[in-house]
């Protein structure tokens, strides 16, 4: 069995094969020196300095000793070779396989200028890795000004670690708002609130053009559409992440925004499988095919897979849910908000903890729930049950949310 990619898919996928009965080989081959470790903490705790490299672990190395599970670190796969059953190293070693699957994960986007002295700044980063943390880490301190570009999950995020170590903060946002793709107005207007009230200076509908450098190759400057000239010592970019699906690609696997999957993660090669950020698959949930960067579907889908490969048929048909942590508060979201026509908002902004709900022709469609960990459980479920509810109930704090959950059909009479 070999692993492509030491992600969080990866490492779950090796060890749900132990635990589920497998007794071959397996073998893990990640590009970065580490184990596989949690990505989320990367622009929060570990970017703060609270945790060290080893908390980032998804499982100790001891995990993989016992479990007899081979890691090769500092390694990528330049080939596969679907007939002979092998893959290529960038070293040229050959490694042959009888099942594979791809973990390959993605990569950031990068910024499109036409200037190759962009990404050679040396104070601008992206943020995907612990190395690209560890770069950054030197230029990430007290008084210094950081421009974010991209007002999204990873650009806020920064920003909140930023504030709370005494970092200048300007965050660019080309759309209208920030998460503009993926939360309703109230939403982003009430982090957008957040994020000034704690001296982030955000500027929305605010397109990059470019930068200025001094002889050095480090950028001095920010340029924008409209204007601004924004000095910098430090510049993190936030703007997507592309899948890595040039190996599967190469390969002649079936591609569909990612690489193409059933519900078990099986490709379109009988002996190939694909799991994580880099694979789209089939979602009941959303009638349509998905591609998820969310960590809860990337272990639900490599359950499901190692599953498969040990003669067993567990489906991965999870409602999506993802988090985000800034200051404070937790933002919990479940389900996709696609379509939504009629929002509702239970509990107060002015509170900094409430729900909004998403809902299309009644059916709630999707839930953010800031700071509302118990009521988000109980959301999970209405998501799940496409539950239609009057927007008046879920707005009144008076009726409790598990009273709209259908009740548990009773078992059948012996």
């Amino acid at each position: 069995m070999l692993i492509v990619g030491a992600g969080h898919a990866a490492g779950e996928m090796a060890t749900a094969l132990r635990m589920n009965g497998y007794k071959g080989p397996i073998t893990l081959i990640g590009e970065e020196p580490h184990l596989p470790y949690q990505r989320p903490p990367l622009s929060k705790a570990f970017l703060s300095g609270d945790i060290t490299h080893e908390r980032l672990y998804v499982k100790g190395p001891a995990v993989y000793t016992n479990a007899a599970i081979d890691f090769i670190p500092n390694s990528r796969v330049t080939a596969i070779d679907k007939a002979a059953k092998t893959v290529t190293l960038e070293d040229g070693r050959t490694l042959s396989y009888s099942k594979l699957v791809l973990a390959t994960g993605g990569r950031p986007r990068q910024l499109s200028l036409g200037d190759e002295r962009v990404n050679k700044a040396p104070n601008l980063h992206y943020l995907r890795t612990i190395g690209h943390v560890d770069n950054m880490r030197e230029q990430f301190k007290p008084g210094n000004k950081l421009v974010i570009i991209g007002g999204g999950y990873i650009g806020l995020e920064v920003a909140a670690v930023a504030r709370k170590k005494g970092i200048d903060v300007t965050v660019l946002e080309a759309m209208d708002r920030v998460l503009q793709r993926v939360t309703a107005p109230e939403v982003s207007a009430f982090y957008q609130q957040v994020h000034g009230e704690a001296g982030v200076n955000i500027l929305v509908n605010t397109a990059l053009t470019g930068f200025e450098f001094d002889a050095e190759g480090k950028v001095t400057t920010v340029l924008t559409a409209n204007g601004h000239k924004i000095p910098a010592d430090v510049i993190i970019v936030g703007i997507g992440l592309i899948p890595n699906v040039e190996l599967a690609e190469q390969a002649g696997l079936a591609l569909e925004n990612g690489i193409a999957v059933d519900e078990y993660g099986q490709t379109s090669d009988p002996d190939i499988l694909a799991i994580g950020d880099c694979s789209s698959h089939p979602n009941a949930y959303a009638g349509r095919r998905l591609r998820l960067e969310s960590v809860p579907s990337a272990l639900e889908q490599a359950r499901s897979a190692a599953a498969l490969l040990v003669g067993q048929k567990k489906p991965y048909n999870a409602v999506p849910w993802f988090w985000s942590d800034q200051y404070d508060l937790k933002l919990q979201m479940v389900g996709l908000n696609q379509g939504y026509d009629t929002v509702a908002l239970r509990g107060s902004p002015a509170n900094r903890n409430f729900l909004a709900f998403y809902l299309k022709d009644g059916v709630v469609l999707a839930v953010d729930s800031i700071s509302r960990p118990q009521e988000f459980m109980v959301a999970k479920k209405l998501v799940a049950e496409r539950v239609k509810a009057d927007p008046m109930v879920l707005v009144d704090e008076s009726q409790p949310l598990k009273a709209l959950v259908p009740a548990a059909p009773a078992p059948a009479a012996s």
